[in-house]
Formats: C-alpha cells, sequence, structure tokens
C-alpha cells in the first residue's frame, strides 16, 4: 500500500516566496525553492505534450514546487515522494494552496519504497540531494539530508535513478537536476548500466544543470 498523504505541518516560521506562476510556502525544514530550477518545470512542461499518457513523477520533491509548476494547467496527475515528512507536508499544503489537490498525490518514504511494481510514469523528475558529503557544511542554512547527496555526491543521485528508470514508460522521460555539466559526465556510467541514455544537458552554469534522460530501446534479435 502507498504510503498516506500527510497533513501539512505546523508551521515553523513559515516563508512565502513565488516560483513560476505559483505561491510556494516552507520553512527551515525544507530546501528553500531555488529559482533557477524553474528550468526543469518549464523543461517538463514543454516535454508533456509529446509523452506518453499517463501520471507524472517527482522524486525528492521538497515543497513539491518544480513538480507542482510543471503540471499546472494540464490534466497530468503529479505523484510526489520525499523521505522527510516536513517536505511531505509542505508539498501537500503548496498543492492544496495552489488549487492543485485533486491533482496531486505526496508519498512520505524513501524513493524505493513509495512506489508499487507496476506503477508506471510517463515522466519522472528526479531533484537529488547531489552535493559531496564534505560540501554540506558550506551550505549553513540548507536540511543536511535534502543536499547531502554521499561522500562523492553521486550516491543519492544514482539511488534515485535507480527508481526513475525502473518507473518511466518506454518512450517517456526523466529529467535529472544535477550539480552542472561535470556531475552528469560523472554519473553517466550509472545512467547507462540502468538502461537510460544522455539525450541533452542544459547547464544554467558549472555547478546547476538539468539532464533529460531517456530510457533506451533494446537491441533487435
Amino acid at each position: 500500500m502507498a504510503p498516506a498523504v500527510l497533513d501539512p505541518a505546523r508551521p515553523t516560521s513559515p516563508r512565502a516566496s513565488r516560483f513560476a506562476d505559483l505561491e510556494i510556502t516552507h520553512d527551515r525544514g525544507v530546501l528553500e525553492p531555488r529559482p533557477w530550477t524553474a528550468v526543469q518545470s518549464r523543461w517538463a512542461r514543454r516535454l508533456l505534450a509529446s509523452l506518453p499518457g499517463g501520471p507524472v513523477l517527482e522524486l525528492c520533491c521538497g515543497a513539491g514546487h518544480i513538480g507542482l509548476a510543471a503540471v499546472r494547467g494540464t490534466r497530468r496527475r503529479l505523484v510526489q515522494v520525499d523521505a522527510s515528512a516536513r517536505a511531505c507536508a509542505w508539498a501537500h499544503h503548496n498543492a492544496v494552496a495552489n488549487g492543485l489537490a485533486a491533482q496531486v498525490e505526496v508519498r512520505h518514504a524513501d524513493v524505493a519504497e513509495a512506489l508499487a511494481a507496476h506503477e508506471r510514469f510517463g515522466l519522472v523528475l528526479a531533484d537529488p540531494p547531489y552535493l559531496r558529503s564534505d560540501d554540506v557544511d558550506h551550505h549553513p542554512d540548507d536540511p543536511r539530508d535534502a543536499v547531502d547527496g554521499g561522500d562523492d555526491g553521486l550516491a543519492v543521485p544514482e539511488h534515485v535513478l535507480a527508481v526513475a528508470a525502473r518507473h518511466v514508460v518506454p518512450g517517456g522521460a526523466v529529467l535529472l537536476q544535477a550539480r552542472g555539466p561535470r556531475q552528469v559526465d560523472a554519473l553517466e556510467p550509472a545512467i547507462a548500466r540502468l538502461g537510460l541514455g544522455i539525450g541533452e544537458v542544459h547547464a544554467v552554469d558549472v555547478d546547476r544543470a538539468v539532464a533529460l534522460l531517456r530510457p533506451r530501446r533494446p537491441a533487435r534479435p
């Protein structure tokens, strides 16, 4: 059974900001929405017109802003997953506040445990923590669990990509947020091992990028 949707958490010094055309609220227990990540939302919206039907999946959703901006104005269902109860509470709150509650399901769980084996999605948004563990102290305002990607910064992205690869439909797409094009290059062996291929990388700067990944077609016998 899928994890239940959480009720919004009691606010603790809540902060509101605009993201795309949404009003997003969060607190210090959740990673502050970065304006640059609207790149991922806009790219997702463009892709949805040509992708297979069905719902959208967002892994490591945080306050929910990226996925909400991606599906707003469409009929696509959105399933959002995060291991942080506080993040899930705010994602649910933001879906309700922006009139998208009927479209959105928020699941509090590790990404590997949140989905039934049969669930498939035309688009997967992956927003994993991607900093190296020894870099996290340089970001004291960010919750550690929202930014720590493991010793090399690759462990959590690889874990998330494994889930994305299992649940994206043939002909679908994965949009991965990464710490710049160099991290996408470092992830390429894992991406290939999981049966995905890198289609395009949008580099905002050397430390911020979004990569389009596609399921590779099996070789003909």
